[in-house]
Parts: C-alpha cells; structure tokens; sequence
C-alpha cells in the first residue's frame, strides 16, 4: 500500500463515506462542497491507497430476526498455552477465515485474543466452540459472554 497524506477534504469525505457509502458521487460532491470531478479522484485515491478498505451494506439482525431468527452474538475471550509468535498467528488465522467470526482482536494484557462471533443457536455456537477451540491443543482458556441486547453498533472511527 502507498503512503498517503490527508487533508480537509480526504477526512470530510472519509466522514461522509462511513455515514454513508452508498450516496452518488454527484451528492457526495455537493457534501463535501468539492467538483464531481475531484471528488471521484480522490475518493479512488483513497480507495487504492488501502484507507478505504471496502463498502459493505450493514444489516439490521433485528429486522431480519422474523425471518432468520435472532441468533447469538457472543464476545469470547481466548487464552492460548503457547504465545510464540508462530502459535499466534496460527490460532488468528483459523479463526479469521472462520465465517461465524465477526471480528478478532489480539489484545494484551489478559487474554490473548477477543472475538465477535455470530451463530444461528445453541448447537451452531456448539459446533463453533468445538471446531475453533476444543480441537486446538494450544487453547488454554474459553470464556464466553452472549449478548442479550445490543445496546450500539457504531463502526465509525473519530475522524479529527
């Protein structure tokens, strides 16, 4: 990834762009008080440089709950036995490709590792815990917290 400098203009689209991503150019042009022609070259500058790293749509779990059921969300502290660099970033790898993980953190102190992770049920948070914990010999410790009302959900990073 290139290195990137960011002025007034780059933050206040960054801004515009996690309230809202799926807008038209035309209007993010007007927003950011900037000609649709720069506004479209700038936000692929940021785009390629990585500082965009993707749009997604986010989905309301409530308003699909009728239809697919509400499901868990559980935040799940890991301990590991083994903390070398290679026994990390093994047990990180199997869990990021694992789809029901939403989010994965390596923190410190204390645990290892902080997960997000989403499942259908009980038995599908079951078969998670055994396929991503109990076959992995190196995982000393699994304390699970599951959520019973998700208060906010805001993945917009302060931008100054």
């Amino acid at each position: 990834m290139e290195s990137i400098d960011l002025d007034a203009v780059d933050l206040r689209l960054l801004d515009l762009l996690q309230r809202d991503a799926s807008q038209s150019n035309q209007a993010l042009a007007e927003r950011a008080h900037v000609s649709p022609p720069t506004c479209l070259r700038r936000v692929k500058r940021l785009v390629e440089s990585g500082v965009v790293e993707r749009q997604i749509a986010i989905l309301s779990p409530d308003r699909l709950a009728p239809l697919l059921g509400h499901g868990l969300t559980a935040l799940v502290e890991i301990t590991l036995d083994r903390q070398d660099a290679g026994h990390l970033a093994a047990f990180e790898a199997r869990v990021v490709a694992d789809d029901a993980v939403q989010q994965c953190y390596r923190v410190s102190p204390g645990p290892d590792f902080c997960l997000v992770v989403h499942a259908r049920d009980m038995p599908d948070y079951l078969a998670l815990a055994e396929r991503l914990f109990t076959a992995d010999a190196n995982v000393r410790n699994v304390k699970a917290f599951f959520s019973l009302r998700r208060a906010k959900f805001q993945p917009l990073l302060p931008l100054a």
